[in-house]
């Protein structure tokens, strides 16, 4: 007996293996496509906003920086504010050289506004006290980044 009709019998067998393994999978994968689709994880600024409904979110008042201008308002509002010297940020902090590139979040919520320290070199101050982790905001607080300090208004 000869070896070359042995193996192109499996060489045979393998390739129709390889295309009932191929038609497998596209059948598999056509089913999965025919349930709803998932609702993305990602949300639009709009939608985060439907969401995060804060009656009053308040606002932040620059009290004192080298950086902004005194006087100036901050609104907190669905959309997340980011503070830091990066241009990037919602509150530029450009010419104060203790708050770091990105240096805290707020953050309005349906239980409040809460304040989120992003691991900044020299530290988030709510009322002289550091925040560690997240801290939610009140009426009055006075929170301090770098040599800012802007309150927490409704």
């Amino acid at each position: 007996m000869s070896v070359e009709p042995v193996l192109l019998a499996l060489q045979a067998a393998f390739l129709i293996l390889l295309y009932v393994f191929i038609w497998r999978v596209v059948r598999s994968a056509g089913r999965d496509m025919q349930v709803a689709p998932q609702e993305s994880f990602i949300l639009a600024p709009s939608q985060m906003a439907a969401e995060h409904q804060v009656s009053d979110p308040g606002r932040l008042v620059v009290e004192r920086s080298k950086a902004i201008e005194v006087g100036k308002t901050f609104d907190t509002g669905a959309v997340p504010v980011t503070i830091g010297r990066s241009g990037e940020n919602t509150i530029s902090l450009d010419g104060d050289e203790f708050a770091s590139g990105h240096h805290a979040r707020i953050e309005s919520q349906r239980d409040g506004v809460w304040l989120l320290d992003l691991g900044s070199t020299n530290g988030t101050f709510v009322n002289g006290e550091r925040v560690e982790g997240r801290r939610q905001l009140h009426r009055g607080d006075l929170v301090q980044i770098g040599d800012t300090e802007l309150r927490f208004e409704r």
